[in-house]
């Protein structure tokens, strides 16, 4: 990739996405990861597919919280500058925008809805955005199964999904030994 040339502006807009994305993010900041893919690599061209796959994967894989992969897409946009202090700069512009306006929203919503837990309107809101984040989750894993080549032509991955769906929602078991089997599954070649 050539070096980006970022411009004031360009920085406003890096940092603008993800506080705008921050207001979406029901569920995580994961859940918004389709339309970080949208503006970071397809409109903007400031991480190519590989670095964006890597920052998630590297972020889910390490200890600690999940939306760390946003700040390696931001330290990656500030890496791909050239600038030896882009990459701090442009790491904080995204975790400041992702954090600060959901947790403002979510510390005074919090509040009111406690305090108005009895009406029926409040049970009713927080009861409807569950459907809202399992489709936001789905949109993510689309996208990152069409970067690497492997959507719906590559039935055995659906099928492994749609099994280990139907596992976690009728029965006990942990979600740990679907994941380990997934593992196995994917050394072996088999996914």
């Amino acid at each position: 990739m050539t070096e980006l040339n970022l411009s004031p502006g360009d920085w406003l807009t890096l940092f603008l996405h993800f506080a705008s994305l921050s207001l979406l993010s029901v569920g995580g900041a994961i859940t918004t990861s389709a339309d970080m893919h949208r503006f970071l690599v397809d409109r903007q061209g400031w991480l190519t597919d590989a670095q964006f796959n890597t920052s998630v994967a590297l972020a889910q894989a390490a200890p600690g919280p999940n939306i760390l992969f946003v700040a390696l897409m931001g330290w990656n946009v500030g890496l791909n500058t050239g600038l030896p202090w882009a990459p701090a700069a442009a790491m904080v512009l995204a975790m400041v925008g992702i954090m600060l306006p959901s947790s403002l929203l979510s510390y005074a919503t919090s509040n009111w809805s406690h305090r108005n837990r009895h009406l029926r309107g409040v049970r009713a809101f927080k009861q409807g955005f569950a459907p809202i984040v399992v489709a936001l989750l789905v949109a993510t894993g689309w996208v990152m199964a069409s970067a690497t080549g492997r959507t719906m032509d590559h039935w055995p991955l659906w099928l492994l999904a749609a099994l280990s769906t139907l596992v976690v929602w009728r029965t006990k078991l942990h979600l740990l030994w679907l994941l380990g089997a997934g593992a196995v599954l994917g050394a072996l070649g088999w996914v």
